[in-house]
């Protein structure tokens, strides 16, 4: 178990309270229209797939599967190679696996590139993502045979050879072969499991003995070292809200801190947690942790409604134009960098034994 405790130190020479200005075919071709298009809420699609499943929590998931949401993903994906320090994954897996599952693999753009503009660097960043993260295992790992899988229909239709997308509920039972993978990742399932022990259990069952399980996520609770975010402020606020409905909705924020003991029950062995610290604005003196910072502000101040309305609505009631309002006041606090506030960002892996009685 690691617990994150070095301190960020903040850059003391700006107080402005602006934030930075910031081959092969796939399957995907068959899906139905419904499938494809969705559902529409205040504005933004969501996932349709899954809806019909009969157990006692409806398999919605938080987030949208739009064109917004896809690019959100995108900038994700890039923040998280500059957090982890030009890594994609931790887990330490043999140098050729062989067959390897993405849970929620999220979009499959091949590249993208995002502008982050900081005056006080006195200079324009140009970051290049390789993709998302099944295309990028897929390329480093030629032997390597990857899966994708995600409720939502946002992967291309072409893609390298050794990589392709499924659509399906990891929530439901499994379909693939049990002891068929050599390593299966995990990130950022927010808003969408309601079960994290059978999803794990279902994960060791279908790793060979000796493979790897690693999942990586946001602790949804925000955290501050040298109490400069106020009681009062709306950030706050939005934090005890947002984690409140993100409960009522089954589907907690703070599920990852859980995450190492449900690998332990389930069977895994070396068990690691390691704790990262995410700037939620360009607070950090660090170079590298003030372009993550830029990069989850413009997350979250971009992206406050499809982060939130729907488990907003869902969780506590709220209308879309109550909630709206409200985030006038987050998004004006999230920019303020006097406000040292961060995201525990977690990465827990273990192995399967070598010996696992099935």
């Amino acid at each position: 178990m690691q617990e994150p405790i070095d301190i960020i130190e903040a850059d003391d020479d700006s107080f402005t309270d602006e934030g930075a200005d910031l081959g092969g075919e796939s399957s995907l071709t068959s899906l139905s229209s419904s499938i494809v298009e969705g559902v529409e809420e205040n504005g933004r699609t969501y996932a349709s797939y899954g809806k019909e499943a009969s157990n006692e929590h409806c398999q919605e998931y938080g987030a949208p599967m739009d064109e917004q949401e896809m690019d959100r993903i995108d900038m994700a994906h890039a923040k998280y190679f500059m957090l982890l320090e030009k890594k994609r994954w931790l887990a330490p897996i043999p140098a050729n696996p062989q067959k390897v599952l993405d849970l929620a693999c999220g979009t499959g753009q091949s590249s993208a590139s995002f502008f982050v503009h900081e005056t006080y660097w006195e200079r324009i960043m140009l970051i290049h993502s390789a993709g998302i993260w099944s295309i990028d295992f897929a390329d480093a790992h030629p032997s390597a045979d990857v899966t994708g899988v995600d409720i939502a229909p946002i992967q291309p239709k072409w893609t390298s050879p050794n990589c392709h997308f499924e659509i399906d509920d990891i929530e439901q039972p499994w379909t693939w072969k049990e002891e068929s993978f050599d390593y299966i990742f995990a990130r950022d399932l927010l808003l969408c499991i309601r079960d994290w022990p059978r999803l794990i259990d279902q994960c060791f069952k279908h790793l060979k003995p000796g493979g790897w399980l690693e999942f990586q996520c946001i602790n949804g609770t925000l955290s501050c070292d040298d109490g400069t975010v106020p009681d009062d402020s709306q950030f706050k606020k939005y934090d005890q809200l947002l984690r409140a409905a993100a409960t009522a909705f089954g589907t907690p924020l703070e599920d990852p801190a859980g995450y190492a003991k449900w690998f332990e029950a389930a069977g895994f062995e070396g068990v690691t947690e390691k704790i990262f610290k995410m700037p939620t604005s360009p607070w950090p003196k660090d170079p590298r942790l003030r372009l993550v910072g830029a990069f989850e502000e413009e997350n979250l101040t971009g992206n406050l409604e499809g982060i939130s309305t729907r488990v907003f609505q869902k969780g506590l009631g709220w209308g879309a134009e109550e909630s709206t309002v409200f985030f006038v006041g987050v998004r004006r606090d999230i920019k303020n960098r006097r406000h040292h506030s961060y995201y525990p960002f977690y990465v827990v892996y273990g192995q399967k034994p070598l010996l696992a009685a099935k």
